[in-house]
C-alpha cells in the first residue's frame, strides 16, 4: 500500500505536456458509463486508447471503490464524482490518480492512468481508485495542511475496503504494523504543518487518523470513532468542493464524538515532532506480528477496539443497486502483503 502521488491540484497549477487540451477534465472522451449509488451519481468516461480490460471490468472495479467508501460514510460524499480512466499503452497496472474538487462543472473529478495491459488480477489488487474517492470526502485545505488528505485516504481506504468485505482485516493490520513507522519524525522535523516530507505527508497523516480513532474510541468508551466524526463532516458539507480551514472541519468532528480528540491532537503534532508509540500501540489492540503477517490477540486491553475499527457499520453495506461487491472475475486477493509493496 503505497500512496499516490499528489492527489489533490488547483484549477491554477495544472501544467502537463502530456495533455495539450489542457486540464484532464477538459480531455476528450471516446465513451462513457455511469451507475448510482445511493442519491450520487458515478460517471466513468473511457479516453481514447486501448485496454484489454472490457469495460465491465473496469466499471466493477469502480462500483467496488464506491461501495466500500459509501460503506465507510454511511453515503458516497458528493452527489456527482466523474471519474477519467486514461488508457495508458504498452503499460501495465494502475499507474496513478488525482483527483480535484469542483472543478469542470463537478463537484469531484478524478483521473486516473491505467495500463493497457493491466491484468484483473492487478486490479482487483489495486488501492489507489478507493483512496482517491476518499479525497472527496473532506474539504479542500492549504499546502501546509495536505497531510490531514493523504493521511485520512491512506488510513481509510483499506479500512473501508474491510468494512466492505474486500479485503481480510489482517492484511491491513499487517499493512499498518509494516507502513506507519514511516511516519516518524525525520531529522529537522517541525510538525505535520511544517515539514512536507513524503513520509510526513502520508504516513505520519495516517499516524494521526489511527491516534485519533483509537483515542476517540477510548474516551467514549467505544460507542464512537473517528468514523463518526468524519460522517459528521461530510453531513456538514465538508467534501473536496468546498474549503474549510482545518480548524472548522475537526471541531465539526469532535462535536459529533463528544470530545476534543482531533482538535488536542492537531495543537500537539501540527507545529511539534511527535513520535507515537506504535509498538505499545500494537499491544495494546492485540496485533501481533508472525513473520510477514499478524496474528489476532484476543486478550490483549484493546481487542475490542481493534474490532470495531475494521467491523462493518451499523449502517450496513452500500452499495449500487444490484450490484454485490466482490473480487473482479479472475482475480484473488493477496492475504499477505510482501515487504517493498
Amino acid at each position: 500500500m503505497v500512496p499516490a502521488p499528489a492527489a489533490h491540484a488547483q484549477v491554477g497549477q495544472w501544467h502537463h505536456p502530456r495533455h495539450p487540451w489542457g486540464p484532464p477534465w477538459k480531455a476528450p472522451v471516446a465513451h462513457s458509463a455511469s451507475f448510482h449509488i445511493g442519491a450520487s451519481k458515478i460517471e466513468v468516461d473511457f479516453g481514447p486508447g486501448q485496454l484489454d480490460l472490457s469495460t465491465r471490468q473496469i466499471m466493477r472495479w469502480v462500483k467496488d471503490a464506491a461501495s466500500s467508501v459509501a460503506t465507510y460514510y454511511g453515503q458516497f460524499p458528493v452527489p456527482m464524482d466523474r471519474i477519467l480512466i486514461e488508457p495508458v499503452p504498452n503499460a501495465e497496472g494502475v499507474l496513478s490518480g488525482t483527483t480535484w474538487g469542483d472543478v469542470g462543472g463537478d463537484p469531484a473529478f478524478t483521473l486516473m492512468r491505467v495500463g493497457q495491459n493491466t491484468t484483473p488480477a492487478e486490479l482487483n489488487r489495486d488501492w489507489m481508485m478507493t483512496h482517491e474517492m476518499v479525497h472527496t470526502a473532506f474539504p479542500t485545505q492549504k499546502w501546509k495542511h495536505h497531510w490531514i488528505e493523504e493521511g485520512l485516504a491512506t488510513y481509510i481506504e483499506p479500512v473501508a475496503r474491510v468494512q466492505n468485505g474486500l479485503l481480510p482485516a489482517k492484511k491491513i493490520w499487517w499493512d499498518m504494523m509494516r507502513d506507519m513507522p514511516q511516519g516518524y519524525p525525520p531529522p529537522g522535523d517541525k510538525g505535520l504543518d511544517l515539514t512536507h516530507t513524503w513520509g510526513l505527508t502520508y504516513w505520519g497523516g495516517a499516524q494521526f487518523c489511527l491516534l485519533a480513532d483509537v483515542s476517540i474510541r477510548e474516551e467514549t468508551h467505544d460507542r464512537k470513532g473517528l468514523q463518526d466524526a468524519l460522517r459528521a463532516i461530510v453531513r456538514a458539507g465538508g467534501t473536496i468542493n468546498h474549503n474549510w480551514p482545518i480548524q472548522k472541519a475537526l471541531a465539526v468532528g469532535d462535536a459529533a464524538t463528544g470530545t476534543h480528540v482531533l482538535e488536542d491532537l492537531y495543537a500537539r503534532m501540527a507545529d511539534h515532532p511527535v513520535k507515537v508509540n506504535l509498538p505499545k500501540l500494537w499491544k495494546a489492540l492485540g496485533v501481533v506480528r508472525n513473520g510477514y503477517g499478524v496474528r489476532f490477540d484476543s486478550k490483549a486491553p484493546e481487542a475490542a477496539i481493534r474490532r470495531a475499527i475494521d467491523a462493518m457499520p451499523k449502517s450496513g453495506r452500500i452499495a449500487p443497486k444490484g450490484f454485490t461487491p466482490g473480487p473482479v472475475t479472475g482475480a484473488k486477493v493477496q492475504m499477505v502483503a510482501q515487504p517493498g509493496k
